[in-house]
């Protein structure tokens, strides 16, 4: 396969074109994996009204009573995604999963308390505390670098 990109300065949004002789299964995984390509934006809704969500605002991602939460200033959205899904996708805005119900957002951190045995406390920036659950202690800290 050969790659070339091009540089131009009048272009406002990337555009990708396959030159090929038939459609072949790498050319339907590249086509997919293009597509599939997750945006930076999250859609939650809250009394019936859906709400474009930036993800440097959200605090963390939960789930409870079979939905999905996002919060963020005190307020509490409806997410239509799954934790993976929102994991993998925010994943590069610096969120980091602490149970197998939640997900946070490293940049809201104000702090992490380690006195406690096997487990770790996180204090959110909105005032919230949440914990590490021992299964993903170890993960936490090496992320944090201890």
């Amino acid at each position: 396969m050969e790659i070339e990109i091009k540089i131009d300065p009048q272009c406002t949004e990337p555009k990708v074109v396959i030159f090929t002789d038939q459609v072949t299964e790498e050319v339907n995984s590249i086509i997919q994996t293009l597509s599939s390509r997750p945006l930076g934006i999250i859609t939650g809704f809250r009394n019936d009204l859906a709400q474009l969500l930036q993800p440097s605002d959200i605090v963390r991602i939960y789930t409870g009573s079979g939905k999905t939460f996002a919060s963020m200033k005190r307020q509490e959205y409806i997410l239509r995604q799954r934790l993976y899904e929102l994991e993998e996708q925010l994943s590069q805005y610096h969120f980091v999963r602490i149970s197998n119900s939640e997900i946070i957002n490293l940049k809201k951190v104000q702090s992490f308390d380690l006195s406690l045995s096997g487990t770790i406390c996180v204090s959110l920036c909105d005032g919230s505390v949440t914990y590490v659950s021992r299964r993903y202690v170890t993960k936490i800290k090496q992320v944090l670098g201890l």
